[in-house]
């Protein structure tokens, strides 16, 4: 038991860690309220629909304002092992792409704002769309639209990326994300309507993500700055030191690092695209070209 604990422990003190970190924390709450479930029911309570309430997703606008950080529980939350298995299984082949090529903190803001996009195209639906609003109230879970908003987040970034699936081969990923949107857009109207929706919510927020970063925009942003402010409350501030650095120096070690890499890095990379595909490049070659793709 102790090393279970030790390995979670170590999953979280690693740092550029976020995926494993994020399908942990789902894993983790699964198997939590597999757990308590069991206990509650042998025990002959009924609290476990409550508790499950708490975690969901209100579609009455009252209930969520009781609730409010179902907003973000709701998509740390699954009830079945197939719909557990299905996003981390998706959250792991397409997060693994955006890790790679943009980072783990753009991997986490593409989560949270899949999740948050997610709700409220399912709380816009339940709440002015006669369809939904004659089903009445309702309660949602699951990382289904944050999983779709980094799924479709690769595809844009890389469409031509393939992935060798069971019985079909080779398949361009962005045939899979079209798929999985359309799967979306036919289930909106099925008994999963409301999480179809969000499912519409997520993809619609990858792509945008990915089209706002590549002119320059990161929608993420406000969220490293808030996770940067509350992480400063809890830490301690190293005395300050005081350096002298010429502006020469100064001037040439900010162009190198935040600069865009130069035509000769971008010929190179180019090379080596066309002798040996897009997966030989390093996950420093790619940022260096995602980079270069940037508008000023």
């Amino acid at each position: 038991m102790n090393s279970i604990f030790n390995d979670i422990k170590n999953a979280f003190d690693r740092r550029d860690n976020a995926l494993n970190q994020l399908i942990l924390i789902n894993v983790l709450v699964f198997v939590f309220l597999i757990l308590l479930r069991t206990i509650l029911w042998l025990s002959g309570t009924a609290y476990f629909g409550l508790i499950m309430s708490w975690l969901s997703l209100p579609s009455a606008p009252m209930e969520l304002l009781r609730h409010p950080w179902t907003l973000f529980t709701y998509f740390f939350t699954h009830r079945d092992w197939l719909h557990i298995i299905f996003n981390m299984l998706n959250l792991y082949w397409f997060g693994m792409l955006v890790r790679e090529y943009l980072g783990s903190k753009k991997l986490v803001s593409l989560y949270i704002l899949g999740g948050l996009s997610g709700a409220l195209l399912y709380l816009l639906f339940y709440n002015f769309v006669p369809f939904f609003i004659q089903r009445g109230s309702a309660e949602m879970i699951g990382a289904s639209a944050s999983v779709l908003a980094i799924i479709v987040a690769a595809a844009t970034l890389l469409p031509d990326y393939t992935f060798n699936l069971l019985l079909l081969g080779p398949v361009k990923i962005k045939w899979i994300a079209w798929f999985l949107v359309l799967l979306s857009v036919s289930g909106a109207v099925g008994d999963n309507a409301g999480g179809n929706v969000a499912h519409l919510g997520g993809a619609l927020l990858g792509y945008i993500f990915i089209r706002q970063l590549k002119n320059g925009s990161d929608l993420g942003r406000p969220l490293h700055s808030a996770w940067d402010y509350m992480s400063g409350l809890f830490t301690r501030r190293p005395r300050m030191k005081v350096t002298y650095k010429s502006p020469a120096t100064a001037t040439s070690s900010y162009s190198a690092a935040s600069g865009k890499p130069s035509q000769n890095e971008i010929d190179i990379i180019l090379d080596k695209i066309s002798t040996s595909g897009y997966e030989s490049l390093s996950k420093d070659e790619k940022q260096k070209l995602f980079r270069a793709s940037q508008k000023e």
